[in-house]
């Protein structure tokens, strides 16, 4: 009897998970955590199927595996035919040949295991009411296989990797222009995540596409790494980025302007990125950005004893110390914005929230219960400064102030997800978290996802 129960429970498990892959209730993994959202009512949002750029590999842009990569294309209508948005997908980095290897035998290396389709929300919805000012554009995911940030140039013959990022970036662009984004009259390149430090490597690079007088702007979601000390007083975001830089020779992609100054690995902190970038650049981002604090600030490696996993988990159980300590690393973001924010031409949107990649879901880009700074979501924030109808420098108060974020909340379970951001000491591909969202500082887990880390020992995907 009880092995009766079990095996209806497993199956009922199984068949929610089954469920929240669908297009009602669908995870977003995003540098190494899969984020699981809960459906909202209403209808399905938009599937869009995978393209692969068929003479991608005459011109050496592959995927770490040698496979071809790919983009998601929806096209505009209406006011927005000749309009284009082009979204760079995160999924962290690669920093080792081991690392690199295990990546690609995964969607975030190879083509072979990337989705047949992906779901369009946020700002990729082509719904009025959920994307208002792009939602009618010609819509752009282009795929991330290269694993670091669509900026390597390089390969290793012996364990058979291919570092492509630029050359993909460029295969894609052509692409694109192509299928008539020449023809535009306004564009928009995005990213979330490594995507968003893509699309500040790139956005110069992307205005010279397009003839001057095409309105050509940026927008980096959740990009804005920080150059910090960990909780050790080590340096694991340097570390790891200086791996990428030299593996696969980013240096080559990055601005001269830059490297006339600073060393390749320090170029490729957004810091030092943004004040050499002449298009205009909207930063969006958390203030503790989530993956931030779990895997730059408290990793690990950082805190072998785990004397953070708790605040790690859920900010709601931060001592005192430790919520100091992360604000501290909000006072750095913000005086290493304090520059670039002082320009007419920039954006800004940094909320006091836990959160991480805000424009790629709906209920962080444009909802009821959106975050707010100022009254005003982040849709509307980033489609004011595009279409230049206000002055957009949103900064909000330090935490707790805040009680429209939407916090995400980690689950204590291992998960079997292929994605992952760093490595460990060992050089092993370090266990992601689940992470699920609560709605301001409230623990409201969703109970069938929370029901499911109960049950199995790990989150399927």
């Amino acid at each position: 009897m009880r092995m009766k129960k079990l095996i209806l429970i497993l199956i009922a498990a199984f068949t929610f998970v089954s469920v929240a892959r669908s297009a009602s209730d669908h995870f977003f993994e995003n540098d190494g955590v899969s984020l699981a959202v809960a459906a909202t009512p209403g209808p399905p949002p938009l599937m869009v199927p995978l393209t692969l750029i068929q003479g991608a590999a005459s011109k050496g842009a592959v995927c770490l595996d040698g496979t071809l990569p790919g983009y998601h294309f929806h096209p505009g209508f209406g006011s927005g035919a000749n309009s284009w948005l082009i979204q760079l997908e995160g999924g962290g980095w690669c920093n080792t040949i081991r690392s690199c290897v295990f990546r690609k035998t995964t969607r975030r290396g190879s083509s072979k295991y990337m989705e047949k389709q992906l779901a369009f929300t946020g700002i990729l919805s082509n719904k009025a009411e959920e994307n208002p000012d792009f939602f009618n554009w010609n819509r752009v995911i282009v795929r991330y296989c290269d694993g670091a940030s669509f900026s390597g140039d390089s390969q290793n013959e012996a364990a058979q990797l291919q570092f492509r990022g630029q050359k993909i970036w460029q295969a894609a662009m052509q692409e694109l222009l192509f299928k008539g984004m020449q023809k535009a009259n306004q564009a928009l390149l995005s990213g979330c995540s490594a995507g968003g430090l893509a699309s500040i490597i790139h956005c110069d690079e992307f205005r010279s596409l397009f003839p001057t007088s095409t309105k050509v702007k940026c927008l980096s979601d959740a990009g804005f790494f920080l150059d910090a000390v960990d909780i050790s007083g080590g340096h694991t975001l340097r570390n790891l980025f200086g791996g990428v830089v030299k593996l696969q020779e980013v240096q080559k992609n990055l601005p001269n302007s830059c490297l006339n100054q600073l060393d390749p690995t320090s170029c490729f902190f957004p810091q030092n990125l943004i004040n050499h970038v002449e298009t205009p650049l909207f930063l969006l981002n958390a203030a503790y950005d989530a993956w931030q604090v779990q895997e730059s600030l408290a990793p690990h490696s950082a805190d072998p004893h785990g004397s953070w996993n708790d605040c790690k988990s859920n900010h709601a159980r931060c001592n005192s110390s430790q919520i100091q300590f992360l604000q501290d690393f909000r006072n750095q973001m913000l005086n290493d914005v304090k520059g670039f924010s002082g320009t007419s031409q920039t954006g800004l949107f940094i909320n006091s929230c836990f959160a991480h990649c805000q424009s790629e879901r709906q209920d962080t880009w444009f909802a009821d219960d959106s975050p707010l700074i100022n009254n005003m979501p982040i849709a509307i924030a980033v489609g004011d400064w595009f279409f230049d109808r206000k002055t957009v420098k949103a900064i909000d108060c330090a935490y707790p102030c805040d009680n429209t974020c939407h916090n995400l909340v980690f689950n204590a379970v291992k998960s079997a997800v292929v994605d992952y951001q760093s490595t460990s000491d060992d050089d092993t591909p370090t266990n992601t978290m689940t992470m699920i969202y609560s709605r301001s500082t409230r623990l409201t887990f969703s109970s069938g996802l929370y029901m499911l880390s109960i049950l199995l020992p790990f989150t399927c995907s």
